[in-house]
């Protein structure tokens, strides 16, 4: 009987021992499967979305408004076979990515790191995450003004090289070999060969083009109508004014034109070496004032109706002039009146007459 009892004791030992050891397997098993298809929540990136996309690594698939989303997380590689893709981040903000494009994401805190291979990559960033992107010899992180939103676009063209615009914030460009680095400004265009700062150049605006669309706001819930209570339609019955036309508002008139004056100062200069800074001169500055000459009024047409005869003003004969009555006159000087002359006679003997005094005139 003891013999017995040790023998299925020992049995016992056995199986439980075995037991212990598959339980443990199990859940390594499971903490494994944990780890690498379900990450933590706080490398997810954002979800993806696109005609044509490839994502391998690690990624949830969710249920978001009703709509199936690929979740990608910290590690996920993409490649957009055609066309475009856009990658809502978790964090409220956007990245377009125009194909054939080949990236890598990854995630740690709020730094968002994406390797970009091939492609063109617009990314919009209210203020989170801090976003750095690497190429395979140049590393770009945008720089916010102010604490603004970011808007870059990074990208290759087709010929190879590397297109960068800044349509918000600055771009500050390092390059990984050298270390050399340049800040791009806002609204820059520029473009780089092989890699090399030193072959930054301005670009046309047409080498890097992959616009990104907002996410609109969705549709308000549809309003179901009632039928008003009786209360409600006593209450509303005292408020309903009467259909009284609306009188039109009168234009305002348009205000009168001034004149605009204008001042052009020149420059200060500021000398270091100078003990005493010297002064604008007055005779440089101009005053310019711009006014609108109004063109001049030339009437045309024609006067209707009868012509008014004027008649000539009379001319009055001249007064003769009066001697001062205190002035004596000798009467010798004194005027004698003029006689008037004879009338002339047209008889015989006054014709005969005149031949006579014509052919003698010394003779009476």
């Amino acid at each position: 009987m003891s013999l017995w009892f040790r023998q299925m004791n020992a049995r016992r030992k056995i199986a439980m021992c075995s037991l212990a050891a598959g339980a443990m397997f199990v859940a390594l098993l499971v903490v494994s499967g944990a780890r690498s298809d379900n990450p933590p929540p706080g490398d997810a990136v954002g979800s993806v979305e696109g005609e044509a996309i490839a994502v391998t690594g690690p990624m949830t698939v969710e249920t978001v408004n009703g709509q199936v989303a690929t979740v990608l997380r910290s590690g996920s590689d993409v490649r957009v076979k055609s066309g475009s893709a856009r990658i809502k981040l978790v964090e409220g903000g956007q990245i377009a990515i125009c194909g054939p494009a080949h990236f890598s994401v990854l995630k740690s805190g709020n730094a968002l790191t994406i390797a970009l291979d091939t492609g063109i990559i617009h990314a919009h960033i209210e203020q989170q995450p801090t976003l750095t992107m690497y190429t395979p010899q140049i590393q770009a992180q945008p720089v916010s003004i102010g604490d603004g939103a970011q808007d870059t676009v990074v990208g290759f063209d087709a010929s190879g090289a590397m297109c960068i615009r800044t349509n918000r914030g600055a771009l500050r460009l390092e390059q990984q070999l050298t270390g050399q680095s340049i800040l791009v400004p806002q609204g820059g265009d520029v473009f780089l060969s092989n890699g090399q700062i030193d072959s930054l150049r301005t670009g046309s605006g047409n080498r890097c083009s992959c616009d990104i669309q907002l996410a609109e706001a969705p549709p308000p819930p549809p309003e179901v109508s009632q039928l008003a209570t009786a209360e409600e339609v006593h209450h509303n019955v005292g408020d309903v004014k009467p259909n009284v036309p609306t009188v039109e508002a009168r234009k305002p008139a348009p205000p009168k034109e001034e004149p605009i004056y204008q001042v052009f100062v020149p420059p200060l200069i500021f000398d270091a070496k100078a003990a005493v800074q010297p002064e604008i001169d007055p005779k440089m500055i101009v005053l310019v004032r711009r006014v609108r000459v109004r063109p001049t009024l030339i009437f045309q047409g024609r006067v209707e109706g009868d012509l008014v005869a004027v008649k000539e003003p009379v001319l009055a004969a001249p007064k003769p002039s009066q001697a001062p009555a205190n002035i004596s006159v000798p009467p010798n000087q004194q005027p004698t009146a003029s006689k008037p002359p004879a009338p002339k006679t047209d008889s015989l003997s006054d014709r005969v007459r005149t031949f006579v005094h014509k052919l003698w005139p010394g003779k009476p």
